[in-house]
């Protein structure tokens, strides 16, 4: 009976927020509770266990979990070595195994490791073996280097963007190590690497030009010999030496199809790649352009400031220049301030307070806004994602009106991908003329199907679609479009264990 060891890590990374990432951050099951922990729930791992679990055949040994409670700014050097600490010692107790399935994001950063996972993975084989196989999930938006492909005999990422195949990821990265298992197929994946950081509705994968490299990695993957394909775009916020966007195919043991396909996808991304950028608008112009919506609402997405993508929430550009311009509709927007938060507790609910908003950890970009509001509602700030039912905790949580502007202000961040934290608080976007949206892109019923506008504004902040405004110092160079003319040849590099 196979032994297949089942271990997850991750996180996802801006290295232009200034606010270190903490081991705390994370949520860190061992053993056992791995399992209990993913067994029906929607992530990759719970997918993988629905594929395992259906098997009699194989034994799973349950190794160590850890996955941050929202993406932040680089890990501190303690944080990760801590973090490894657990997650490899979790691989050394469980004794000898057949096979290894690894839960990873792809866009983890430390201040003493560019490549996280590429380490982690690594280390697993030192301490598992060189002769198992290892497949790998990860994020489309992970930075897939090197490393992480020497140490691996397959990776399989998502297909979709905005995420919704978190578990259907989990069940292909199953199935495939099952066929290694069981069947003997012998993986060889071609890697391109193509210099390209990219944004924008073009990467919808339901509407989006993207859609053609997805269609073809699907037809791959359903193909007689094809085990895994796709596009990862990574994440242009975490600023490592192997940041760009690659291609990549996965193939029983025909190379040469392994090549021809990985260099299709790459051209075809390619074809596309200077329309994948977001046309901002400047934060002046969206609030000149709020006064000009007569009715419904209008959301305007300050992706510079999202915390899905490791943004600090601190933000308070937006709101700022609304009341500069005396904006007088009503608005609604998500704020981090811990300070604020205590002082509304202290208060009470009813209480009026003079405190200030924004700012709180982004001093750099944002200063803080002084306001006058009255205290509208508390909460611990534990909630359920409307999107997955994920558990996320945004502790204390605060409800402040100032004037015509709502505020819901945590203690920490959260992801801002749907509307559950304005409705666990309370709130309803399609009550206000203005809602700030702290996410690249939501699922359409989120917002853009209802709102009567929606504009990505220019706003300040760490994970700003307008990327030359960000500083990338460590990825290679030249690269779109942080460069003038960028050349680009397709050239498949093979890995094959």
């Amino acid at each position: 009976m196979p032994r297949i060891l089942i271990a997850e890590c991750k996180q996802e990374v801006s290295s232009f927020n200034p606010v270190p990432s903490r081991f705390e951050d994370f949520r860190v099951v061992r053993g056992a509770a791995l399992l209990d922990h993913h067994r029906g729930g929607g992530e990759e791992v719970g997918g993988a266990l629905s594929v395992f679990d259906a098997d009699q055949r194989v034994q799973l040994v349950p190794a160590c979990g850890a996955s941050s409670n929202t993406s932040g700014g680089v890990l501190s050097a303690a944080s990760f070595e801590r973090l490894s600490r657990d997650f490899l010692g979790g691989l050394s107790d469980v004794g000898p195994v057949d096979a290894a399935f690894f839960s990873l994001h792809g866009a983890m950063q430390a201040e003493n490791e560019d490549d996280p996972e590429g380490f982690l993975l690594r280390e697993a084989r030192r301490l598992l073996g060189e002769q198992i196989p290892f497949v790998v999930s990860l994020d489309l938006h992970g930075i897939l280097t090197d490393r992480m492909l020497e140490h691996s005999d397959a990776v399989v990422a998502y297909h979709t963007y905005p995420h919704v195949d978190f578990f259907q990821t989990g069940v292909r990265a199953a199935s495939l190590l099952l066929k290694i298992l069981t069947r003997g197929v012998r993986p060889v994946t071609a890697r391109v690497k193509i210099p390209a950081l990219v944004r924008g509705d073009e990467l919808i994968t339901e509407t989006g030009s993207i859609r053609e490299c997805i269609q073809l990695a699907q037809q791959i993957e359903a193909s007689d010999a094809g085990l895994s394909a796709g596009v990862m775009w990574g994440n242009p916020f975490t600023d490592v030496p192997e940041l760009r966007t690659n291609s990549f195919v996965v193939m029983d043991g025909d190379e040469s199809a392994a090549r021809t396909q990985a260099i299709e996808l790459a051209n075809r991304f390619w074809r596309h790649h200077e329309k994948m950028q977001v046309p901002l608008t400047s934060l002046a112009n969206a609030v000149r352009l709020a006064g000009e919506v007569r009715s419904g609402t209008l959301v305007m997405m300050d992706a510079a400031d999202a915390t899905s993508s490791g943004a600090s929430g601190d933000s308070n550009a937006i709101v700022r220049e609304l009341r500069q311009q005396n904006y007088r509709g009503r608005v609604l927007a998500p704020v981090v301030d811990p300070s604020a938060v205590r002082q509304a507790f202290a208060a009470g609910i009813g209480a009026t307070i003079r405190t200030t908003v924004g700012g709180a950890f982004d001093s750099a970009r944002f200063q803080p806004l002084p306001i006058e509001a009255q205290v509208r509602l508390l909460s611990d700030g534990i909630f359920r994602s409307e999107s997955f039912g994920w558990p996320w905790d945004a502790g204390p949580t605060a409800v402040l009106q100032a004037d015509n502007v709502t505020l819901v202000v945590g203690t920490r961040p959260v992801s801002l991908f749907d509307r559950s934290w304005f409705y666990a608080n309370g709130q309803d976007p399609r009550r206000f003329d203005v809602v700030v949206v702290k996410s690249p892109h939501c699922e359409p019923h989120m917002f853009a199907n209802w709102c009567a506008k929606l504009i990505n504004v220019d706003a300040p902040g760490s994970t700003s679609a307008n990327l030359r405004s960000l500083g990338h110092t460590r990825c290679a160079r030249p690269i779109f479009p942080l460069d003038g003319a960028v050349d680009f040849h397709s050239v498949a590099q093979v890995f094959r264990r």
